[in-house]
Parts: structure tokens; C-alpha cells; sequence
């Protein structure tokens, strides 16, 4: 993405860095693990806590097996990247995550993927439904976001943000699916929780049989206790997850 790239500005760097640059190759790395990547597409970014939208997202043209924490890529809401490197940073990604970090603050992570059973759910006119404990735990945390090509137009940005509002979970119509989060944990537990619910949506609907939804008072309960599952399942995972890449594929810190 020449377009992008750019000589090098003068950028502060937070004591924290290090810690957010592994946390993000690790999140790109078990995304790769189960099978959630495509190809060199989609992307993932992380916020840096300095003046201004400066994040961290992916090289352009890499697995997401082959994302470290030394070689992402520090960029601005500008589209400017602040360091020297060799790689370049997808214009969509661009586009679509520097839309949610203007826009929220608290947007610690934002995770975009396009797997086979979102992008299938993002193409029902009813979009997710609640036919599990996961997709009932996040359904009042979704937004949607209607189709308008390949992302990589700068007025697109504006729709984006206030079609996720202050939600933390977003399906891009016939696209995929976006997740928000405080930190990256928190960001990979919520998609996890929609993809899962996605899965099993394609799966339920290809069985051909009749559906069983629960009985509206336990779907309200569930939904209520949505955001504490979250936020408590996310702070246990994710010191767990990293456990086990360091046992399976260390690289990621490198």
C-alpha cells in the first residue's frame, strides 16, 4: 500500500509498548491457530497510550503466522507510518481500524476477520440469532454495518463509526465480522464469543431441522449477564492462552 507509506515522523513510545506489541502477535497468532486468518487479508490492530490515534496493525503481504512483535507497524490516523520499515499496511485496514480508534477511546484492540461462518452470517437478512449461550451473551453488543464495497474510501469512515456506536461487536454486512476491546484480551474474547455463536448458527441452519429458541426470560437473563462474562472470561483466558503459544509457538515474541 504505497500510499501509505511514508517518511518516518518523530513518535513517542510508551513504557508499555513491548507489552501491547506481544499481546497483538500473540493475538495474531492464535488467530492463525484456529484457522481464522485468510491469506494475507484482514488485520489486526492495538492503540498505543501516546498523544493522537497511533496503533499498531500488521504488516502488508505476511501470514498471520509470520507477525512478530518487532515488525508491526506503527501508523496514524493520517495513514502515516511513524517508523522505519521495509513493510507497507493494507489500505482497507487502514480505513477500517483508524475508523474505530478515532472514534473510541477505549478502543484498545479492534480484531477484523472475514472466516467462512461470519461472513455467511453477515449475508442473513436476520443476522445472528439466538440460538446459543454464546450468541445470546454478546446479541445486545452488535451492530451492523451495511456493504459499500472494498473498504479503502476515507468517507466510508464515518458510517463506520456511527454504525458501531458504543457497541463492541460489529458484523459487516456480506463481509465478516469486528470485534473492540479495552486490551487485546478482551478484544480476542469477544470475537471468540461471535465467531462460536456464528459456527454454530451455519451449523444449526444446515441441519434442516426445526429450531429451538429459549424461552424469552432466559434469553434476557443470559443477555444480562453478557458484558461480567466477558470481562471476567477475558482476564482468565488470555494470561491462559498465552501459556500455551509460549509452549507452541514462541516466535510471536520475538
Amino acid at each position: 500500500m504505497s500510499d501509505l507509506l511514508s517518511k518516518p515522523a518523530p513518535t513517542q513510545v510508551s513504557d508499555v509498548e513491548p507489552h501491547i506489541r506481544r499481546d497483538l502477535a500473540a493475538c495474531y497468532r492464535l488467530i492463525a491457530q484456529l484457522g481464522w486468518d485468510d491469506l494475507t487479508a484482514n488485520h489486526i490492530s492495538a492503540r498505543l497510550p501516546v498523544p493522537g490515534e497511533v496503533f499498531l496493525i500488521n504488516p502488508y503481504g505476511l501470514f498471520f503466522e509470520e507477525v512478530t512483535a518487532s515488525n508491526l507497524v506503527k501508523i496514524d490516523s493520517e495513514g502515516a507510518i511513524l517508523e522505519p520499515t521495509p513493510y507497507t499496511v493494507n489500505r482497507a485496514g487502514f480505513v477500517i481500524h483508524s475508523a474505530v480508534h478515532m472514534a473510541r477511546p477505549d478502543a484498545g484492540c479492534v480484531i477484523h476477520l472475514h472466516t467462512n461462518a461470519g461472513v455467511a452470517v453477515s449475508t442473513l437478512k436476520e443476522g445472528l440469532l439466538p440460538l446459543s449461550q454464546m450468541a445470546m451473551l454478546i446479541l445486545d453488543d452488535v451492530a451492523y454495518h451495511d456493504y459499500e464495497g472494498v473498504a479503502v474510501d476515507l468517507d466510508e469512515r464515518v458510517r463506520l463509526q456511527r454504525d458501531l456506536g458504543d457497541k463492541n461487536l460489529m458484523i459487516l454486512r456480506n463481509h465478516g465480522t469486528l470485534a473492540v476491546g479495552r486490551t487485546v484480551g478482551e478484544a480476542f474474547r469477544r470475537i471468540h464469543l461471535l465467531e462460536k455463536a456464528c459456527e454454530i448458527q451455519v451449523a444449526s441452519l444446515g441441519m434442516g431441522r426445526p429450531l429451538h429458541f429459549p424461552a424469552p426470560e432466559q434469553d434476557a437473563k443470559t443477555r444480562g449477564f453478557g458484558p461480567r462474562a466477558v470481562a471476567t472470561n477475558a482476564e482468565l483466558a488470555w494470561p491462559a492462552l498465552l501459556r500455551r503459544l509460549d509452549r507452541t509457538d514462541p516466535g510471536y515474541a520475538d
